[in-house]
């Protein structure tokens, strides 16, 4: 192995490990915890190294982001693969969703409350986030209904969602009703 290639396989290793310390705070404290002082200080690194990989928070938040859109399309897939029958793929398909939103609440908030510098619904979209809305579309696209356009559909959907996960995180939303919410939800919305 080349110095050239070691010294890119640190880098590569540095990235990842303020990546995961960034989102491990976040989820244990809420990202107003997260600042590079305190990233350089859990990793050991002074801050201008975290500067050489990230120009700030705001990327860092992104990189979070589009680590937690992968994950959530693994997340969602997984669930929908395991279901027979389109309404029962969308079912499968909310509870993922919400259970990924509630276990995950830093990547969730950096994937969709925070300001990551990432383009959403544009050509300049990064690959993960195409591929977690394309999870999402898989499943229902077929529940659309007749001359509805699945991906306005699966916008819908996904708003709908992201209410419920949003709001039952912030207790506006009794947590004991989020099966029928579910339910209602796919009852309403999935045309099989």
């Amino acid at each position: 192995m080349s110095v050239q290639e070691r010294k890119q396989r640190e880098r590569v290793g540095r990235e990842r490990l303020i990546v995961a310390t960034a989102r491990e705070l976040a989820e244990q404290q809420g990202w107003d915890a997260v600042t590079t002082r305190r990233l350089a200080e859990r990793i050991e690194y002074s801050q201008p190294v975290l500067y050489s990989h990230f120009r700030g928070k705001r990327e860092i938040i992104g990189a979070v982001a589009l680590e937690g859109a992968a994950e959530m399309a693994v997340a969602v897939r997984a669930a929908t693969s395991a279901a027979d029958g389109p309404r029962e793929r969308v079912t499968a398909l909310a509870r993922a969703y919400l259970d990924f939103a509630a276990s995950n609440p830093g990547a969730y908030d950096a994937m969709f409350q925070l300001d990551g510098g990432l383009a959403f619904a544009r050509e300049n979209t990064p690959e993960p986030l195409k591929d977690a809305f394309a999870a999402l579309l898989e499943s229902l696209g077929e529940v659309a209904g007749d001359g509805i356009d699945p991906g306005l559909f699966t916008e819908l959907f996904w708003a709908c969602l992201h209410g419920l996960a949003t709001l039952t995180r912030a207790g506006r939303l009794p947590p004991e009703y989020a099966e029928q919410r579910v339910k209602l939800l796919v009852d309403r919305l999935a045309v099989v």
